[in-house]
């Protein structure tokens, strides 16, 4: 695959466009929270939750019926346009490139409302070509607004193209802000035969070895393993930020949680949350647990420049240990700067 030198990678593609950022922007991103905003209901409550969620996407492409395209469009510049952010994230998800929307979506968003938008999200992305349409379009509009802050891209990966072309997608462009899982649509283009959107499924599953007498027991598996291992590889190979995706069902708060803490603890730094209930569980699984912060904090202390070995509580720690300890210190770190109730369980001021 023929490729860019690096001085042109990190050149801006049309003349008047805002510099590449050289690094994704530290931010504390435990939930993507989904919006219609098309629901006017639903855009009064925005000023609330800012304050309660990391990132505010105003979805304009699946869940959005045909006929609500353009209101959704609409509702969202008018969203964003009325409201201060702060630190909380502005994110849209736009329509499809092969959709009769998707060319307005963007054209629109970033003439309104584009000086205050963070990120791009790009549904069904099947390789970097993807990605490159739309980074051009995005610098050339960033210089006809005079847009001084580059609007990152975040990928969908949920066919079995995307996936394949994993690694690719992922170093596309500097634009590249992450990638989220997307089950449901992926499901579909892979054949798998189940109609569940994200978690496991009961026929997925292995048996217990044979006993004498009684029945086996069965052992239910990932569906979603496979995928999110590789997704997360090429995204910190990359220096870009993996998420899981939707969990469909509402009602089972304990399985959502089960799925985000699998994708946690393999390295995703959110998912999204498509139901108010999903922001708690995000918040709370997303967030490293107090006894492991502490424990943490005191391998750095006890290695400060990282090298050797030290026995605590009976289990040798070196330099191998130092880096883990120090992945979940500094997200501890980022988070207790976000959520004051967390700098407090941290003891962190």
């Amino acid at each position: 695959m023929t490729v860019k030198t690096p001085r042109a990678y990190w050149k801006p593609l049309a003349i008047g466009a805002p510099e590449p950022l050289r690094e994704v922007p530290v931010k504390v991103e435990r939930m993507i929270h989904f919006i219609p905003p098309h629901n006017e209901k639903v855009r009064a409550k925005v000023p609330e939750l800012i304050r309660q969620v990391d990132v505010i996407l105003g979805n304009l492409e699946d869940a959005i019926p045909a006929d609500a395209k353009l209101a959704a469009r609409e509702g969202f510049v008018e969203m964003v346009a009325a409201n201060d952010f702060g630190d909380t994230g502005v994110w849209t998800r736009i329509n499809c490139l092969n959709s009769p929307w998707m060319l307005d979506d963007v054209m629109t968003i970033m003439e309104k409302v584009g000086h205050k938008l963070d990120v791009i999200m790009l549904p069904k992305v099947e390789g970097p070509w993807d990605i490159h349409y739309l980074d051009q379009l995005l610098a050339q509009l960033e210089a006809r607004h005079g847009i001084t802050k580059p609007v990152m891209i975040h990928a969908i990966l949920e066919t079995a193209e995307g996936v394949k072309n994993v690694e690719a997608i992922a170093t596309a462009s500097p634009r590249m802000h992450g990638m989220s899982l997307g089950p449901a649509d992926l499901a579909a283009s892979r054949g798998m035969k189940t109609t569940r959107v994200g978690g496991g499924h009961p026929d997925y599953a292995v048996l217990a070895d044979a006993g004498e007498g009684g029945p086996r027991t069965a052992y239910q598996q990932d569906l979603w393993h496979y995928t999110v291992g590789k997704m997360v590889d090429a995204c910190l190979a990359a220096g870009i930020k993996p998420f899981y995706g939707p969990f469909g069902d509402f009602s089972d708060g304990a399985a959502c949680e089960a799925q985000f803490r699998n994708a946690f603890l393999m390295g995703c730094v959110g998912a999204w949350s498509l139901h108010p209930s999903q922001v708690e569980t995000a918040k709370r699984v997303f967030s490293p647990d107090a006894r492991e912060v502490a424990f943490a904090k005191r391998i750095l202390d006890a290695m400060p420049d990282g090298t050797g070995a030290v026995m605590i509580d009976g289990k040798m720690q070196d330099d191998a240990t130092w880096k883990q300890a120090k992945v979940i210190w500094d997200l501890a770190c980022q988070v207790a700067k976000r959520d004051p109730s967390k700098a407090a369980e941290y003891g962190i001021g």
